[in-house]
This record gives C-alpha cells, sequence and structure tokens, in this order.
C-alpha cells in the first residue's frame, strides 16, 4: 500500500484511478452525484479483473467506501448499503496483511469512513442505538489513527452531532458542535461549514433565529470558498426550515420549494421527503387537506422505501394533525399510536412525549365539543396522565442547554405544553393538583457549579416533528471523538428543581405520581435529589404570614398558605387577557430601560406614578387582574384576631415588577395599609450550609457608595448618582453613624464617597474579613428580559478592563455581573474558586441602583440579588425598575437641590437593615410615603422610587 503521507505528491494506484478519483471528487462538488457513481462504478469495473491481491482489495475497499458515502448523499440506501458491507468485508479480509506503518494508517483511515457510513446508514434507519455503537466503534478506531489534518475526528464528531440531532438532544447537540467548531484544526475546512449548518438547524430547532441565519450565512460562506455548489443549493432547505418555525409560512413555502425542485432533479430523494413533509404541514396551515394529504403520502412512501423509519412515523404524526383538523379524530388517534410504537421501539422518548400531548389535546377537544357526562371524570384523569407528564418532561428539556439564553427560548417553545396541562388541571377542578403544580413550577432551576455532562433535551411540542434533524444531505461526516466535558461552557449550568415537600407528616412531594411517571416513560430527571418543604416555617417572625406563589401558564395561577398562627390555602386564576393589560399599564408607567433620559423624562411626564389620580387607577387595574379579593377578607380576618400578617409574595416572571404593596385591594385601602410585604425568591436558592446558631456575629457594615467608575466622568452615563462627595449632609451622616466598624475606614466621611478604590478584589476581602451588612449604592446594569440570562445583570465598582472576569468590558471597565459572584474563578483557571468563597455575603445586603433586584423577571433567576441570597445573604433589598436620581428629580421635576428623594431611600434602607424587623421598618417608611402622597401628590413622595423597593428572601 502506497504511504499514506506520500498522497500530495505521489499517485496512490496510478492511472485511470487517480484521476478517477480526482473526477467522482469534482462531480460531488457540482452536486452531480450520480455521475460521481457512476465514475466509481467504472473504477471498480476496471479493479476487478486486476491479479488478486492485498493491495488490489484495498483499492476496491476504497472505491467501496467512497461509493457508499456518495449513494448515501443520494439517500440511495440499498445500494450505500451494499457498498458498505462489501467494503468493510475486503478491509477485514485485508487487516492482518503485511503493510508499514503508512500503509496502516491509510487502511485504518479507509475503515473509519465506512464505519462513519454505516453509522450514518443506522442512523437514518431510526436504528440509532445501533448508529451510536458503530460510533463507538470508529472512535475506538480513531485512537490508533494518527489523523494528521483531524479529518476524520471532525467526520466522526459531526456525525454524533447528526446523531443527538435526531434524538432531539438539542443542548448536548449543541455543545458537541460548538467544542468541534472551538478546537477544529484550521486544515480542516470541509467539516467547518457541515458543523455551521448543524448549528444553525439546532438553534432554528429551538426557537432562536437570528443566530440560526447567522450560522446558516457563515455556512454558505465557506460552501462556496470550497466550491460546494451543491450544499449552498441545499441550505435553502435549512433556511425554509427556519422560516417555518418562526412563523414565515409564506417564505417557507416559497424556499420549500425551490430546494424540492433541486433535490429531485439530483436524485437527493431523502431531502426531497423531507420537504415534501414540511410542505405537507404547510398546505395544513393554509386550509388545503388535499394537497397537504398528497404531500404526507408522497413523503411517508419515499421514507418507508429508504427505510427511515422514523422520518416514517414523523410523517405519520403529521398526518395525525391533517386528520385532527378535518375532524376525524379517529384516524388521528390511529395515525398518532402508529409513530408513537415506532419512537417507543427506537427509544426516541421526545417524539412519545409529542404523541402524549396530541392524544391528550384530543381528549381535551372532545370534552370541549360534547362533554361525556358521568365519564367526564376519567377522561379528564386520563388526558391528565398524558399531558402533565409529558409537559414536565418537555420543560426539564431545557437542562441539557449550556446558556440561559437557549433555556428561555426552549421554555417558549415548551410553555404550550404546560399551558395544557394547567387546563385540564383547571377543568378537573383539583385545588389540591393545582397548587402542587404552581409550588413545583416556583422551585426554580438549581445552579450546577461543577457540572460538565449534558443531560438530554427534548423536542418541540407542536405537531410538526422537527424536520431539520433530519439532514439527509449533510454529506459523510461523523459523530464521536470528542470528549464528554470539551464543551464545558463559561455559561451557567443548572440542574433540574429539588422535590418539594408538601407535607413532613405524609412526606408526599408535589406532583409525585406525574413526575414519577415522567422520568420513567421519557427518561428524563425532573427533580434532584435535594429535598425542601414549600416554604420554611423556622423562621417566622411570631406574627400571622401569608405565603402566595404565582406561576405563568397562560393564565396567571396563584397559590396561597397561612401559617404563624393562621391557618387555610387558596388558589386563584387570572385571566391572561387581563394580567396582560394589567401589566402592560404598569410597563408604561416605569422609566424605559437602562438609564437613557428619554425614558426617565416619559415616567416623570406622563408616567402614572407620577400623578396621584393615574396612580389610583393604576394601583386598582392591578388589584382588580392580580389579587383576589377573597385573600383581601382573609388578611383583615386575620390581622382582627392575631394582628398585622406579613404578605410573602413570589411573583412569576410576567409581574415580577407589580409593586404589590401599592395594590388597591378595596375602595381608599392598599395591601400595604393592611400587612408587611416581602419578596420571596425559588426554593433552589434555599443555602445548603445555614449558619450555626452560635455563631457570631461579625460587626463589619460595608459601605460602597457611588463608587468611580474607571473611564466615566461624573455627568457620563456611569458618572455619579450621588453628586459631589461633602455636598449632601444626610449621607455625610449616614457615614458618621457607621464610623466605628464601616468598611473602608475614613478619616473624613466625605472619604467614603466616589473613591477609586473599591473593586471586586476590595470588596471580596472586605466580605471575607466578616460583615453583618453590605450597602452598595452604586451604577447597576440590568440583564435584557429577552436575552433570558439574568446572570449577566452587573454591579459598577472601580475595576479597570484588564480585571479577570467574566462580563464584558465596557470602555475601561470590567463590571462586576451575578455570573461572577455565582461562578467565581471556576471557569477562569484549575484552581478557581466558587463565588461564594470569593464574595461571601452577609446577613443583609442592601444593592440600591437601577432594577437590582429584576431577578424574578426572568424565568431563571440567577441575577445580582439571587447571587447574594446564594452566597449567604438571608435579606437583600433591591429595587425592580430603573431608580431616578436626586438629580433627575431636579432636572426633570424642577425640585430644588436642597430636596435628595434618593438620599431619604438610601437612609430608609440603611434604618431598615438596623432594624430588628427590617422588612416592617422599610413598609412603615414606604407607608409613610403613601400618606403623603394621597394627601399631597408632591413629586418626591411619587410611588416612581419608592414603590421600586422591596426585600427578597428565600
Amino acid at each position: 500500500m502506497p504511504d499514506i503521507e506520500e498522497r500530495a505528491v505521489t499517485p496512490l494506484y496510478g492511472e485511470p484511478f487517480d484521476s478517477g478519483f480526482a473526477r467522482a471528487e469534482a462531480h460531488q462538488r457540482a452536486a452531480d452525484l450520480w455521475a460521481a457513481c457512476a465514475v466509481y462504478e467504472e473504477l471498480l469495473v476496471l479493479a476487478e479483473p486486476l491479479e488478486d491481491s492485498p493491495d488490489v482489495r484495498f483499492l476496491r475497499a476504497h472505491l467501496l467506501s467512497d461509493l457508499a458515502s456518495v449513494r448515501l448523499a443520494a439517500t440511495d440506501v440499498a445500494a450505500a448499503e451494499d457498498a458498505v458491507e462489501r467494503s468493510r468485508a475486503l478491509l477485514d479480509d485485508i487487516a492482518t496483511a503485511p503493510m508499514g506503518p503508512r500503509g496502516r494508517q491509510l487502511w485504518l483511515e479507509t475503515l473509519l469512513k465506512t464505519l462513519i457510513a454505516r453509522a450514518d446508514l443506522l442512523r437514518r434507519a431510526g436504528r440509532l442505538d445501533e448508529a451510536l455503537a458503530a460510533l463507538d466503534e470508529a472512535a475506538l478506531t480513531l485512537t490508533e489513527f494518527a489523523d494528521p489534518e483531524g479529518l476524520r475526528t471532525a467526520e466522526l464528531g459531526l456525525n454524533r452531532v447528526h446523531l443527538l440531532m435526531e434524538r432531539a438532544e438539542w443542548g448536548a447537540a449543541e455543545e458537541h458542535a460548538s467544542a468541534l467548531l472551538s478546537t477544529m484544526p484550521g486544515a480542516v475546512v470541509e467539516a467547518v461549514p457541515r458543523l455551521l449548518t448543524a448549528l444553525g438547524l439546532i438553534c432554528a430547532s429551538t426557537g432562536r433565529f437570528e443566530p440560526a441565519e447567522d450560522f446558516f450565512a457563515r455556512a454558505e460562506d465557506g460552501l462556496r470558498a470550497l466550491g460546494d455548489t451543491g450544499e449552498v443549493r441545499a441550505l435553502v432547505a435549512h433556511r425554509a426550515y427556519a422560516a417555518m418555525r418562526r412563523g414565515e409560512l409564506g417564505l417557507a413555502e416559497e424556499l420549500f420549494a425551490q430546494a424540492s425542485v433541486f433535490f429531485e432533479r439530483h436524485h437527493r430523494f431523502g431531502d426531497l421527503a423531507v420537504c415534501e413533509q414540511a410542505r405537507a404541514f404547510l398546505a395544513g396551515r393554509r386550509g388545503d387537506p388535499a394537497r397537504a394529504g398528497t404531500l404526507a403520502d408522497a413523503s411517508l412512501a419515499r421514507f418507508e422505501r429508504l427505510g427511515a423509519a422514523i422520518a416514517a412515523a414523523d410523517t405519520r404524526l403529521l398526518g395525525a394533525q391533517h386528520a385532527y383538523d378535518r375532524g376525524d379524530l379517529a384516524e388521528t388517534r390511529r395515525l398518532a399510536e402508529q409513530a408513537r410504537a415506532v419512537y417507543q421501539e427506537r427509544e426516541v422518548y421526545e417524539r412519545c412525549a409529542q404523541v402524549d400531548l396530541v392524544l391528550a389535546r384530543l381528549l381535551e377537544d372532545g370534552l370541549n365539543r360534547a362533554g361525556h357526562g358521568e365519564h367526564e371524570r376519567q377522561l379528564l384523569d386520563t388526558a391528565l396522565a398524558l399531558a402533565l407528564p409529558a409537559a414536565l418532561a418537555l420543560e426539564a428539556a431545557r437542562y441539557g442547554f449550556a446558556t440561559a439564553h437557549a433555556r428561555s427560548q426552549w421554555l417558549e417553545l415548551a410553555d404550550e405544553a404546560m399551558r395544557l396541562a394547567f387546563r385540564i388541571a383547571v377543568r378537573r377542578g383539583d385545588q389540591g393538583l393545582l397548587f402542587e403544580l404552581v409550588e413545583h413550577r416556583c422551585a426554580g432551576a438549581s445552579l450546577a457549579l461543577d457540572r460538565t455532562a449534558s443531560v438530554r433535551a427534548e423536542g418541540a411540542s407542536s405537531f410538526f416533528p422537527g424536520a431539520g434533524a433530519k439532514a439527509y444531505g449533510s454529506g459523510p461526516v461523523t459523530l464521536g471523538g470528542v470528549a464528554a466535558g470539551a464543551a464545558a461552557s463559561a455559561g451557567l449550568r443548572v440542574a433540574p428543581p429539588p422535590r418539594v415537600r408538601m407535607a413532613p407528616e405524609s412526606g408526599r412531594v408535589a406532583l409525585q405520581e406525574y413526575i414519577g411517571a415522567a422520568e420513567s416513560r421519557y427518561r428524563r430527571r425532573i427533580v434532584n435529589e435535594e429535598e425542601v418543604p414549600f416554604w420554611s416555617t423556622d423562621d417566622l417572625p411570631g406574627r400571622p404570614v401569608v405565603q402566595i406563589r404565582l406561576a405563568d401558564a397562560g393564565d396567571l395561577f396563584m397559590t396561597w398558605t397561612w401559617a404563624g398562627g393562621a391557618r387555610g390555602f387558596g388558589t386563584g386564576q387570572g385571566p391572561a387577557a387581563e394580567v396582560d393589560r394589567a401589566v402592560a399599564a404598569l410597563a408604561d408607567a416605569l422609566p424605559g430601560p437602562g438609564e437613557g433620559e428619554e425614558g426617565m423624562r416619559r415616567a416623570f411626564e406622563s408616567g402614572a406614578f407620577a400623578d396621584p389620580r393615574r396612580e389610583e387607577r393604576l394601583a386598582h387595574l392591578l388589584a382588580e387582574a392580580l389579587w383576589p379579593p377573597g385573600l383581601t377578607d382573609q388578611i383583615r380576618q386575620v390581622s382582627a384576631r392575631a394582628g398585622r400578617p406579613l404578605v410573602r409574595i413570589q411573583p412569576s416572571p410576567r409581574v415580577a415588577q407589580v409593586p404589590w404593596e401599592l395594590l388597591a385591594v378595596a375602595e381608599g385601602v392598599r395591601l400595604v395599609d393592611l400587612a408587611d410585604v416581602v419578596t420571596t425568591a425559588p426554593a433552589s436558592l434555599r443555602r445548603q450550609a445555614v449558619r450555626r446558631a452560635d455563631e457570631p456575629d461579625a460587626e463589619g457594615v460595608v459601605l460602597v457608595l457611588d463608587p468611580r467608575v474607571p473611564g466615566f466622568r461624573a455627568d457620563s452615563p456611569l458618572g455619579s448618582v450621588l453628586g459631589p462627595p461633602g455636598s449632601d449632609p444626610e449621607l455625610l451622616e449616614l457615614v458618621r453613624r457607621h464610623a466605628d466598624t464601616a468598611v473602608p475606614s475614613v478619616a473624613a466621611p466625605e472619604q467614603a464617597l466616589r473613591r477609586t478604590d473599591l473593586d471586586r478584589e476590595w470588596l471580596g476581602e472586605a466580605l471575607r474579613g466578616g460583615a453583618r451588612r453590605l450597602l452598595y449604592v452604586g451604577h447597576v446594569s440590568g440583564a435584557p428580559v429577552e436575552g433570558g440570562q439574568s446572570e449577566d445583570g452587573a454591579l459598577h465598582l472601580c475595576c479597570g478592563a484588564d480585571t479577570r472576569g467574566l462580563a464584558e468590558p465596557v470602555r475601561t471597565h470590567r463590571p462586576l455581573s451575578a455570573r461572577d459572584l455565582l461562578l467565581g474563578t471556576l471557569p477562569l483557571r484549575a484552581d478557581g474558586e466558587c463565588g461564594g468563597r470569593l464574595w461571601p455575603a452577609p446577613r443583609r445586603v442592601a444593592l440600591i441602583g437601577c432594577e437590582s433586584g429584576g431577578d424574578l423577571r426572568f424565568a431563571e433567576s440567577f441575577g445580582l440579588a439571587a447571587a447574594m441570597l446564594h452566597n449567604g445573604a438571608e435579606l437583600v433589598t433591591a429595587t425592580r425598575w430603573v431608580l431616578p436620581t436626586s438629580f433627575a428629580f431636579h432636572r426633570l421635576a424642577g425640585l430644588p437641590p436642597a430636596v435628595r428623594p434618593l438620599t431619604e431611600a438610601v437612609l430608609a434602607v440603611d434604618a431598615a437593615h438596623e432594624d430588628g424587623d427590617p422588612v416592617g421598618c422599610l413598609n412603615r417608611w414606604q407607608r409613610g410615603q403613601l400618606d403623603r402622597w394621597r394627601a399631597d401628590g408632591r413629586i418626591e413622595h411619587a410611588p416612581l422610587l419608592w414603590a421600586a423597593l422591596t426585600s427578597l428572601v428565600v
């Protein structure tokens, strides 16, 4: 055998074989696959009469291996399988033949190509476990192969990505593809566009359409540079899939039609079947059942001829949608159950969940149309037994993704399934079940600081099965070869929530039957091993307390439970339209995002919180949509018997900015008039290591007052928030009060403001030295909710741009993000430490800055306030929205310089954190502000500032 290293300069086999290989490759790049096949067949005929020897057998094996790859690309599955088997037999026959080290490498490379082709065949046939075994065999062979350019490693890795996509394990597929892309040698240019295409399909399948198009554009550039015009044309189908997923159905139809013409002309029948499947779905959406049925039948027939069992089952599931649309429920059930049988046999559990949701919808539809009298309860139980485990599994699929953005986009896709489960539970009239549903949803994801392995991710919940996953035209590039932890990301990783124990005496866990069914049926972890009570009563303040939780599931669902001398529980439901209308009105009253003057000016000039009459109307609107009158009656009754209650509220993301204290729960009465109010965070943030009762309290009060941000002048966007040092006597008095315990220690109080040395290293040292309080007043950058990454919220200290950290620099400055506070230096170095060790939080923390408490607006609450709770704080006072500074009141509302509303708020928070009852103390100040607002309507007493403040506990 020729030496592999001599191929670039020395012919491998001589003529006509060397030029034949070159011609076949040129035909492949021009998308003329059948011409390439003809060349290989011709060369095989020429090789037949050659004298039999190991070298000639290897030549035939090489030709057959390449032929198999091209037959696969052309979806000529039967011929490809024959070529693979013949190639493998010849390679095995000469495995022990004498060959030099370089010849052995060429034999290994051809064996790898054959194994990869066999894995691809098995994947397309839906024999996924066998495909994985073939890839594992190839990975073992790869350990012996030198792979100087990394091409076979890349092929193996890409095929593993495709297999993960076929299983709809989107998170694992994305991590694997990203790791391959970041570690791939520059010489492996051919694999890069295919990896980019795979990443584009993954993003499109999980609701991230902008990055999907970016990946497709980069892939197209790479393919054009390679001269691979066939794959450039095939990208049209992938873009059509993305357009369909984002709702641009007309564009999707146009692009799928273009792709179909190309695939039919070049006999790529697997890709053509995918296009027909998608066009059938689109025809059904257009209300053309005849056309939809014709296309679906054509797709099904092609997939069955190709032996693509899972793809054929997908088309049956699509046919179930068409039958459902035309009212043929029996046919819907028949097709859906046929599809499920295939998915179950092939262990494609996410598709099983899809079918179960289809069947649950059928039952719900039947009940909505006619009801079933005495059998209704049984049918509801059956529907719930199908829908709720599937919804739990689909929702839990997000834990397979490395980033919060991907998880939040996935949750938008999964939410439809959970809304179905809630609807069935409401119709069932089971208040206890609704209570458990809300408790489970509010438990929150668990932070996974040490996680490197992926969790299986689920498929989409719609009827359409996801054509983008089939990747028939992806070429002979493979799966495997990357270590499990190689794709570890600096993104914040999370794990399932804890089990929520509903009653200590029974040991019952919320939704335990449905969680058990989901974990057994779909092979997915729904909750972790940790168990927490649905809310802790150990630290009750010797007064009646009501814990309220809210969950979004189309409508807004509420639960409440009394403790501390009062007993009882209840559930409520706010119609989605009413809730959305009230939340939109609130958003109009608040300053715009960021700290721009235009948004703040609008809030002062026309916002409801700047005018008493408009504010009162808004308070009534919010209460009507969000607050059950019966709960107000209970608060009054409890207050009359046992004293002023404490209301603990865990809001859902949709209502996280609601100032609950302001709700007009009766005529002329606000909630804060009747009770003290505190915000609670998810139970998953409950600290693992609780302070011992005999642990002495620290004395230090860490003061971070308007730190100077490097590179930003006092009048710039990240400039001063409290004004020139020494200009505010009340702030100076605050520093004097803490003179004995203040960190940093200063000779004069004005030296505590606008310092230049309060960076993250200083803060960590101050907190590790022992502190009972942290008071931060300064700039906070909130994370955009649409990005889904609450951990991007950041404090602006005195850190320069060269400081090591996980947030991107802002000019000459690097903010300290919640991601830093949680992960610390773990992603930055091998001996890194978690954030809780670097920045341990004292018992009480105040973060007075713009939207510093915006954590709960996100599906995953890991922002600044949550990070402080996670790192040890017991109470964090933060803000729900962007704060106006005193200077904003002067400039936009005409207040005299001597009136400083922000200073008054800082003093109120400081006093509350010195009080034995910080929540009650802060609420008393807020009631006083509300009384002044109702009495005189002066802008310095407007809720625009003081109602933004809330205290968070777990």
